[in-house]
């Protein structure tokens, strides 16, 4: 008990500074019932959605740990409606992070979309996918879907959105297909997606097949920025664009290369010449005019999704196992936000870890002038 109350010390000083007055505030601890303080609450939700257990198992080791004596329903209900203040920490957190929510192109809102799988715990625990989408800049959970994480419709695609006319339209290259595509501008939204060339034939603007790679391999200097105006066909739907591209520096290329190498070795991904030369560079397709946004503006769009990618993919590790409560869309979005929350607090202890005090954490307020023992 002691190191786990330690542990929590040196948790609880990377808390944004308001986190108590946010819990007030956004009416996740209208009143404690079964709790001793907002700290005790906050505690016991990371329990469950950090640690992966059940609401009962959870509601049975903060028992144990003597900071809080609820049911497992009580739990839930506290869990549905602290989803605002989870969601406030993880905003602050990013902004602490240095990644700026608003998006580069103004008058547009700006969602990103992304999908995880969750394997709940024991031999035949249950494999699901998440589909979610975060609006930007408040980071608003707007659409939360369970699929099975095998089978038919199951995978990554953005038909099964819902888009609103004039909506950026943020993802990266698992979403990048052109029947995708035309799902988003069928409903008069925009697009800015990393493009897969494997899964996107381009063509010029005359319908001719687009010769990516020999336009691609004329950018030789690091950070050298280019576009080209291309096309995407799906069916009888022709989808106009342009691909943005971006030379990446000599040590982002070689990094990317080991990971085709890792990646090959776990059979996940081929690697060829082919490859290898895609990896050199970033591209993004986007239907945006040129008017409303430059080659550059674009990429810092699309850095934008990456910057919050970073937490996407730290959350990936710590989400594929756990309960997730399935009764409704409140609970769940509160459990994704408690992933993205503990996600955050990963990458800023991992920040601040080299500078860390001492004695392990930091000294709190009150404690930060000498006593006397006398």
């Amino acid at each position: 008990m002691t190191a786990l109350h330690e542990d929590w010390e040196i948790l609880r000083g990377l808390f944004p500074s308001d986190w108590r007055g946010l819990g007030w505030r956004s009416g996740a601890i209208a009143r404690l019932r079964g709790f001793n303080s907002p700290e005790d609450v906050l505690r016991t939700l990371l329990l469950h959605v950090g640690c992966g257990w059940s609401l009962r198992e959870t509601a049975v080791h903060a028992k144990l740990a003597g900071i809080a004596e609820v049911s497992d329903v009580t739990l839930m209900n506290r869990l549905r409606q602290s989803g605002p203040w989870l969601r406030q920490l993880c905003e602050q957190l990013w902004r602490e992070n240095g990644v700026n929510l608003e998006p580069v192109v103004k008058g547009r809102s700006v969602r990103l979309l992304d999908a995880t799988t969750v394997k709940e715990p024991g031999k035949t625990g249950s494999q699901w996918r998440i589909h979610y989408s975060l609006r930007l800049p408040g980071v608003q959970c707007d659409h939360f879907q369970l699929t099975s994480a095998k089978g038919k419709d199951t995978g990554e695609k953005l038909g099964r959105f819902v888009f609103q006319r004039g909506e950026l339209i943020l993802v990266d290259a698992g979403y990048s297909n052109p029947k995708g595509f035309a799902a988003v501008v069928a409903q008069q939204a925009d697009l800015c997606a990393r493009l897969n060339p494997a899964s996107t034939p381009l063509f010029d603007v005359k319908g001719r097949p687009f010769r990516l790679l020999d336009k691609v391999n004329k950018l030789k200097r690091a950070g050298q920025i280019t576009e080209w105006p291309v096309q995407v066909r799906y069916e009888d739907v022709v989808i106009a664009g342009r691909l943005c591209v971006l030379r990446k520096s000599q040590a982002a290329i070689e990094r990317a290369h080991r990971k085709i190498v890792l990646y090959q070795a776990r059979q996940k991904r081929r690697d060829t010449p082919q490859i290898r030369q895609y990896a050199c560079y970033v591209m993004v397709f986007t239907t945006l005019p040129l008017e409303e946004a430059s080659s550059r503006q674009v990429l810092e769009c699309y850095r934008l999704r990456w910057q919050i990618e970073l937490t996407f993919k730290r959350l990936k590790s710590i989400v594929q196992l756990g309960h997730l409560p399935k009764q409704d869309d409140d609970s769940s979005r509160a459990w994704l936000y408690g992933k993205l929350l503990v996600a955050l607090l990963t990458e800023k202890l991992a920040r601040v870890g080299s500078a860390i005090s001492p004695w392990g954490y930091h000294l709190p307020e009150e404690a930060s002038s000498p006593q006397s023992l006398a």
